[in-house]
């Protein structure tokens, strides 16, 4: 299998699991799955090929395909940002596919442009490596709104409150 094959075999499993369907128009999912494709050659990971990305997997986290915005996105407008998971109405529709307003807040992208900046000249990038040099795991919950997210690193800004890393902390079942 071709690393194409195998990336639209994932987003295919992912969709059927989600619930969700893949982009009706043959073309717009062809040049979608090259995103991803070309994006994790890059990078590591798949991230969106409609948005700007920094490399930086702790910076990247809430874009990496599928992003955590696609399930509210998908709700809302029956389709996610770049149109990759689609809900059943705009599938049997593909007249209803459009433009929709980003979700992702400017702190973040803004952040992942920082950090991007920092490591190419050069100077030691802000968010330091998990111990080991592996990448773990935490959940991170946001102190103001409650959100979750399961990362090496503390999101850089919530997508939900936007409040900034600072206010994130780790999240252990059964402590308040």
């Amino acid at each position: 299998m071709t690393p194409k094959e195998e990336m639209l075999d994932r987003m295919e499993r992912d969709a059927a699991e989600s619930g969700y369907h893949l982009c009706p128009d043959g073309e717009l999912l062809d040049d979608l799955i090259d995103g991803l494709v070309q994006n994790e050659e890059r990078y590591g990971h798949g991230a969106c090929p409609c948005r700007i990305a920094s490399g930086i997997e702790a910076y990247d986290a809430d874009i990496v395909c599928p992003c955590e915005y696609r399930d509210v996105d998908v709700a809302e407008f029956g389709m996610c940002y770049c149109c990759l998971f689609v809900s059943a109405e705009v599938n049997e529709d593909p007249a209803k596919m459009g433009p929709i307003p980003e979700r992702r807040p400017v702190e973040a992208q803004d952040a992942a442009m920082e950090a991007l900046e920092r490591k190419e000249a050069g100077a030691e990038p802000a968010t330091p490596p998990a111990p080991g040099g592996k990448e773990e795991l935490t959940v991170w919950r946001c102190k103001v709104c409650g959100y979750l997210a399961a990362r090496p690193h503390a999101p850089p800004v919530c997508p939900i409150c936007k409040a900034k890393a600072d206010r994130f902390e780790p999240f252990v079942l059964g402590h308040p």
